[in-house]
């Protein structure tokens, strides 16, 4: 019974070690995290990788074994993650390169809309094995960098994009007078340099495509949805019908009757002017509120970046300026510390509530 009790107690300080471990692992990894967002840090990765090892070769070696027994459980522990990173090096190299490779282009941030083959969502972490996109349904979804890297990657350019739409009409209607009215129907929601090109011609309709130039690339669903609805509204209005010439329906119909939609005002709300985009209440704010946060955290970090920057220089002007240029430069120096105060402090309140 002695002998039993005594080998069972041997083994309290292994078990006391893994606890241990484990709790300090699972607090080091709370307090890398907190406050993290958008980039994931290859560094804390790294950092967490080397420290588990390190946490299982102290249970190993606060396990009561002999040498011998020891080196053969090191040994095997060697063989496994051979054996494991032989295995897995496939994906698991790979994907790494491609995370790097993605970095070292910079192609896309946290905050970017990006389209693949198959995706569309906006950036909200950049990990060096996966990239994280929030979708149109506001779902988070893991894209293997590799994927990234082996298929091609539309990025939605943070200084505007073309907003387009696509709709078939038929040959009773001169396109000229269609092209009049796709172009006012994009300028009236708020679309600059409005274009309409006729991209097919096919059996028995016209396929048109209307689109024009938006800087608000937040809003790319809301002016999407916008510049179908004056679509319709302009070309109900002006009494084109939209159905095509195969168009069939069951009842019998005056020649002369057309199928329109009951009359509607262009501009519903008095209110709001024409073409004008809400910037509250918007889908996109609740659909890619994770990605605007990753954003507007990259802005203010890097705009705190800069600021201090710009501090340095003007620390180093101040010291081999004169009198006469002194002043405006400890004026700007002033201004600029204040601000950077209030950068640190937007950012540090941002990691609390996060």
């Amino acid at each position: 019974m002695t002998f039993e009790t005594d080998r069972l107690l041997s083994f309290l300080p292994g078990l006391a070690a893994l606890v241990a471990v484990i709790l300090v692992l699972a607090l080091l990894n709370f307090w890398l995290r907190r406050g993290q967002t958008g980039e994931i840090s290859v560094t804390r990765q790294a950092l967490m990788l080397l420290l588990t090892a390190t946490g299982v070769l102290i249970v190993i070696f606060t396990l009561p074994l002999s040498e011998v027994s020891r080196g053969q459980v090191l040994s095997l522990l060697g063989i496994v993650i051979t054996a494991v990173i032989a295995l897995s090096s496939t994906t698991f190299v790979a994907n790494a390169m491609a995370g790097l490779m993605l970095r070292a282009v910079n192609s896309f941030k946290p905050g970017d809309f990006i389209r693949s083959p198959n995706f569309f969502g906006k950036v909200t972490e950049r990990g060096i094995f996966h990239t994280e996109i929030q979708t149109e349904d506001r779902d988070l979804m893991t894209l293997p960098n590799m994927y990234l890297v082996n298929n091609p990657v539309t990025v939605v350019h943070h200084s505007g994009t073309i907003i387009s739409a696509t709709l078939s009409l038929g040959y009773d209607v001169h396109h000229a007078t269609i092209e009049q009215l796709l172009n006012e129907a994009a300028e009236a929601c708020g679309l600059t340099d409005p274009f309409t090109l006729v991209v097919d011609l096919n059996d028995f309709s016209v396929s048109y495509r209307v689109g024009g130039f938006t800087d608000e690339v937040n809003q790319l669903l809301t002016i999407k949805s916008k510049l179908r609805k004056k679509i319709l509204s302009t070309l109900h209005n002006n009494g084109v019908e939209i159905v095509s010439p195969a168009f069939m329906n069951q009842r019998q119909l005056d020649p002369e009757q057309k199928v329109l939609p009951a009359g509607e005002s262009t501009n519903p709300d008095p209110e709001q002017p024409a073409g004008a985009v809400q910037q509250e209440n918007t889908p996109e704010a609740m659909i890619f509120d994770k990605a605007d946060s990753a954003a507007e955290s990259e802005q203010l970090k890097t705009e705190l970046e800069q600021s201090r920057e710009r501090l340095k220089e003007l620390s180093t002007a101040i010291k081999s300026s004169d009198d006469s240029t002194r002043e405006p430069l400890e004026r700007e120096q002033a201004s600029l510390a204040q601000r950077v105060e209030e950068l640190s402090e937007t950012i540090a309140a941002s990691k609390a509530e996060n």
